[in-house]
């Protein structure tokens, strides 16, 4: 039997876009956002008209919304309590050890999100070009997929969430130099930030199935990425606003480190609403 004719889309060696005419006449798209947070694959018959199908089984579409909620809440949560610990450190309502502890509790609840949205990828059923339904494998607690965008993008905002919790960790001890600040507590801090940015930019490529940026401002999933991204910037501007000056052991700019990450947080909380309603 032939098979059908396939085109491929997206970024270098990524393919973000498959679209395939099975010999019935239908045009099948797949897209890999759409696919493996909603099980969902989009079907258009001879007239050309497009209909959203839900192709996965009853059984992967449960495991989506599961895992989704589960992101979303963590994310939802770990951005309130990163903003909580921003606004103990710039209204003065606890003293360094409070806020420390807070941005803590905030990062496990990140390292859940980030590693539940790694589950999702792995988890997600798969496209099948043969029979034109989506096809869901059996559960995986962890794979090695680096040609897969969506693996990729997940895996280094995971990856972006460890090196915070070295920052967090740190940041717990007392009595150090500034230039052991500035090693400890400020670099990690730093790579964190440049990991998330990473991970954003390849989501955003996964959504417009190029390198540039592009705006769907009718697609929820591009809103969720347009909103972290700008969670991970302000991350960024406050992380290098909390460069500790060696010479007199103060912050760069203190005001600015707090409101960039309180308001940088509030974007995750945010963007885990908004992820909320991106479900099967």
């Amino acid at each position: 039997m032939a098979q059908p004719e396939q085109r491929a889309e997206g970024a270098g060696p990524f393919t973000t876009r498959l679209t395939w005419t099975p010999p019935e006449g239908r045009t099948v798209v797949w897209e890999s956002r759409p696919a493996r947070r909603r099980g969902t694959l989009t079907v258009r018959g001879p007239g050309g008209t497009a209909d959203r199908s839900s192709s996965a089984d009853a059984e992967a579409l449960g495991r989506l919304r599961r895992l989704n909620a589960v992101a979303s809440g963590a994310f939802v949560i770990g951005g309130a309590l990163f903003a909580l610990g921003a606004a103990i450190s710039q209204f003065g309502w606890g003293d360094a050890v409070e806020s420390a502890s807070v941005y803590f509790a905030g990062g496990l609840f990140f390292n859940t999100g980030s590693y539940v949205s790694l589950l999702q990828v792995l988890n997600a059923p798969r496209h099948s070009t043969e029979t034109g339904r989506l096809v869901t494998s059996g559960w995986r607690w962890w794979g090695y997929e680096p040609m897969r965008l969506d693996w990729l993008s997940t895996f280094v905002l995971f990856l972006g969430t460890l090196v915070f919790g070295v920052n967090l960790v740190d940041s717990f001890l007392q009595g150090l130099t500034a230039q052991q600040v500035n090693r400890l507590v400020w670099t990690p801090d730093v790579i964190g930030c440049v990991l998330f940015l990473i991970s954003g930019h390849l989501a955003s490529i996964e959504i417009c199935h190029r390198f540039r940026p592009c705006l769907r401002s009718r697609s929820l999933g591009w809103w969720v990425v347009a909103v972290n991204q700008l969670g991970s910037v302000l991350f960024m501007v406050s992380a290098l606003a909390a460069f500790t000056r060696p010479a007199t052991g103060s912050l760069a700019n203190a005001d600015i480190a707090n409101w960039g990450t309180l308001s940088g947080a509030l974007c995750f909380s945010l963007g885990g609403v908004l992820q909320a309603y991106e479900r099967p």
